[in-house]
């Protein structure tokens, strides 16, 4: 990869993470401002970043349309799409689906009712902690024990709440529990007042390619009554797993 081109993807990485003004910018690739000013240039012209009244760098246009596409061409999203629409409608919650990256689980589709007086802070492209949420311990129970081992071991176990596994041991303990009976529950362990239950999307070989959770507010339903939608949420896993190709 040319220098070149590798400064101006580091560039959007910077952009989008928070880094805004040219003087920042320049700082932290350490070179001159007339080297980022004319990476700028090119990729404002192609779309790919603005600049504000403030002269403040944000992310362009271009960027959200190949998201958008890129979403759309992500397998599990689109063959999933239909029946996660009719899993939010029966239940009358919110849905997510998520897959690994990396050390984490992030959003590739999130299905609110039109009507949810709460709106949740989990969005498309959003990562979410592996140890303390429903869709981590699905994506984590598909990995092989070694992986998996090694994952735990070396995770960060922040405490969101009181209820946040705390350490390898206990999250290990719940994975066992979502492996045995194939489906997974956050208990307001990663956001207070948020319960959900979370079950696999599999492959035609059988591996898991995704996690599908249902999340709702402790306001509309009690944790005894978000466990209840369990059943919903694997009889839609089960549908979609089919479509996957999963017998």
């Amino acid at each position: 990869m040319s220098q070149s081109v590798a400064r101006a993807l580091s560039l959007l990485d910077r952009v989008a993470g928070g880094t805004s003004t040219l003087g920042e910018l320049a700082a932290a690739e350490g070179v001159h401002k007339s080297t980022v000013l004319r990476l700028l240039r090119v990729l404002e012209d192609e779309g790919f970043v603005h600049h504000d009244g403030e002269h403040r760098y944000r992310l362009g246009p271009h960027l959200f349309r190949l998201a958008h596409q890129a979403l759309d061409s992500f397998e599990v999203r689109v063959v999933a799409a239909p029946r996660l629409k009719a899993l939010r409608d029966e239940t009358g919650q919110t849905v997510h689906l998520a897959v690994l990256d990396g050390t984490t689980a992030i959003y590739v589709d999130k299905l609110e009712p039109r009507e949810m007086p709460v709106r949740m802070a989990s969005r498309i492209g959003k990562t979410a902690a592996l140890h303390s949420t429903a869709v981590g311990k699905v994506l984590l129970t598909g990995l092989d024990a070694a992986e998996r081992d090694e994952l735990i071991a070396t995770l960060p176990y922040v405490k969101y709440t009181e209820n946040t596994p705390a350490g390898p041991d206990e999250l290990r303990r719940e994975i066992a529990r979502t492996a045995e009976r194939g489906w997974s529950e956050d208990h307001a362990e990663n956001e207070t007042f948020i319960n959900c239950v979370g079950a696999p999307i599999r492959g035609a070989d059988g591996r898991i390619l995704a996690a599908v959770s249902v999340s709702v507010p402790d306001v509309l339903l009690p944790y005894e009554d978000v466990l209840a939608l369990a059943p919903a949420l694997m009889n839609a896993v089960a549908d979609i797993s089919r479509d996957c190709g999963y017998r």
